[in-house]
């Protein structure tokens, strides 16, 4: 993953499933942010900030696939320079920057975008963190643009699912319900369009493969089942993942910026 040794014990959720190979930690898999790129109906040559990006899968998806330019904000350094590896082996130096940066020192990046893409960033906050975020959101966003997120939701138990996910990721993980991320988003003028909630598909075995393909996906299981402290962390998250599963699940939402 990184040249950084990483604690299974201390680690949080995503850097436990990534070490063991998991590369699209997306609480909806890849079908839940198709449909939110669906929606976005992004043209050639518009611009995207992307938000924790990690090791720059999903931005060098995007400008592939979409031919937009991206900017990446990503606060590990090991993580920066993987990402910036990956966009010089698929030659998109000139369409995807990442930028070794804090998600809440936004202002520090200049311009304005036509999107905003945040996946799995605002369930981590807590609520005075997510209306800090989203008005920084809003002020990155040219008049009219969208904000892309794909997010944990909770349909109810809210109290009791952040207890036990923040237990087991190791992060202050916050899932809100359909009604109070539209309210959070509202509150930041950020008008929801369009809103999908469905279950949590993260660990889901035929999603897996879906998202990972049958070579990586094979990888990550073994891995689960070779290495004792890897296996420990994702059968815990698994746990909590299955007893609230008709309550927890992932939303997506497309909001424009009034």
């Amino acid at each position: 993953m990184t040249n950084t040794i990483l604690n299974f014990q201390t680690a949080t959720g995503h850097e436990v499933l990534a070490a063991a190979g998991k590369k699209y930690l997306r609480p909806g898999g890849r079908i839940a942010t198709d449909k939110l790129f669906e929606w976005a109906n992004f043209q050639p040559g518009e611009t995207v900030l992307e938000l924790g990006s990690s090791f720059g899968y999903s931005a060098i998806a995007l400008a592939k696939s979409y031919h937009v330019k991206v900017v990446g904000v990503e606060k590990n350094p090991d993580s920066v320079a993987c990402a910036r590896a990956n966009i010089r082996a698929a030659g998109l130096e000139n369409e995807v920057e990442i930028i070794e940066g804090n998600i809440f020192n936004l202002e520090a990046i200049a311009g304005k975008f036509d999107y905003v893409l945040a996946e799995a960033i605002l369930t981590m906050q807590s609520p005075l963190g997510k209306a800090k975020l989203l008005a920084e959101i809003h002020h990155r966003l040219k008049p009219g643009g969208k904000f892309l997120s794909h997010e944990l939701s909770a349909s109810n138990k809210e109290e009791q699912i952040h207890d036990d996910l923040a237990r087991v990721i190791r992060v202050n993980s916050t899932p809100l319900s359909e009604t109070n991320w539209i309210s959070a988003f509202s509150a930041a003028r950020l008008q929801v369009e369009k809103c999908q909630t469905d279950s949590m598909k993260l660990l889901n075995l035929r999603r897996m493969f879906q998202d990972e393909g049958i070579f990586n996906a094979t990888k990550f299981l073994w891995n689960i089942l070779t290495q004792r402290d890897i296996r420990k962390r994702v059968l815990e998250i698994r746990q909590v993942f299955h007893k609230y599963q008709d309550e927890l699940g992932y939303i997506i939402l497309c909001a424009v910026a009034q």
